[in-house]
């Protein structure tokens, strides 16, 4: 991959994950970045295909993040602590390969395209998807009542840490829940 190209990319996922998508329109990808516009487009095809590109990026980095977090688990318990722990220490800036935490990139990119057929949405909810199968495939057993609600629990954590700060709350009371769950 070209040097361009990737300060391109990085820039426009920065921009979009900060700002969001329909906020930044492609010269102001450029002027951040300090490549010229024909450079762009002889990287990315539309704003549309940079948008799809940023979404692949930031899946590999986070997905990459979470396996290596959740790599040693041995057990549910230890799944759960070390799942929300890892996304408490995102929520409070403690990580640096994802970035200022602002949410959820793909339900915040998701939530700016509402045509659900798009290749957008659907780049965003196989992210999730790939997210669940790696939390899946660290549990013990095969409870899918237990896996909907880590999921579940997830995506309500990022979502209410985002829009309110608790991010300590949030995480202790979806551990306190999971914890009881996985008892019965």
């Amino acid at each position: 991959m070209s040097k361009k190209r990737d300060l391109l990319l990085n820039t426009a996922l920065e921009l979009f994950y900060r700002h969001g998508i329909n906020s930044i329109g492609i010269n102001e990808v450029i002027k951040v970045s300090g490549v010229a516009k024909k450079t762009l487009y002889s990287h990315f095809n539309s704003k549309e295909d940079l948008v799809l590109k940023t979404l692949e990026k930031r899946h590999l980095t986070f997905v990459q993040w979470l396996e290596a977090k959740l790599e040693n688990t041995a057990n549910n318990n230890e799944l759960i602590d070390t799942l929300f722990r890892s996304l408490e220490s995102w929520f409070d800036g403690d990580e640096p390969e994802l970035g200022d935490f602002n949410g959820c990139f793909f339900i915040n990119t998701s939530a700016e395209f509402h045509d659900a057929k798009s290749e957008i949405s659907t780049y965003c909810r196989f992210h999730k998807a790939q997210v669940r199968q790696l939390i899946q495939s660290k549990l013990s057993g095969n409870s899918e009542d237990l896996l909907n609600a880590i999921c579940l629990l997830k995506e309500g954590a990022i979502t209410t840490a985002y829009m309110t700060g608790a991010s300590s709350e949030v995480i202790e009371n979806s551990v306190k829940i999971l914890r009881r769950l996985v008892m019965c």
